[in-house]
């Protein structure tokens, strides 16, 4: 069975790391949104923190992924939400006992 246009979006996206916490963007539940309308990819993301220095970098590597997967056209979207550990994916915080 072939995975849906999101499952393989997602799945690319463990390649995007944030390098302070050393867990993708997906692990640490900073996607919030996905949207698919004529042909664009729309995602909504958020940062750890407001003023993360890496979130240029990420936003960008973001963007870039899901271009390659779908062949371009994508916009990323900076979130309002603030991210709290309650977002990350079951289990992915085991390591800095938060779970």
């Amino acid at each position: 069975m072939l995975a849906s246009k999101e499952e393989e979006i997602l799945e690319a996206l463990r390649s995007v790391i944030d390098p302070e916490i050393g867990l993708n963007v997906v692990e640490l539940g900073l996607i919030r949104n996905m949207d698919f309308e004529n042909g664009k990819t729309r995602i909504t993301m958020i940062l750890t923190t407001p003023f993360c220095p890496y979130g240029p970098a990420m936003i960008d590597q973001v963007r870039q992924t899901v271009n390659t997967v779908t062949g371009g056209n994508s916009e990323i979207e900076i979130g309002s939400e603030l991210w709290d550990p309650s977002m990350m994916e079951e289990g992915a915080g085991g390591d800095w006992g938060l779970f």
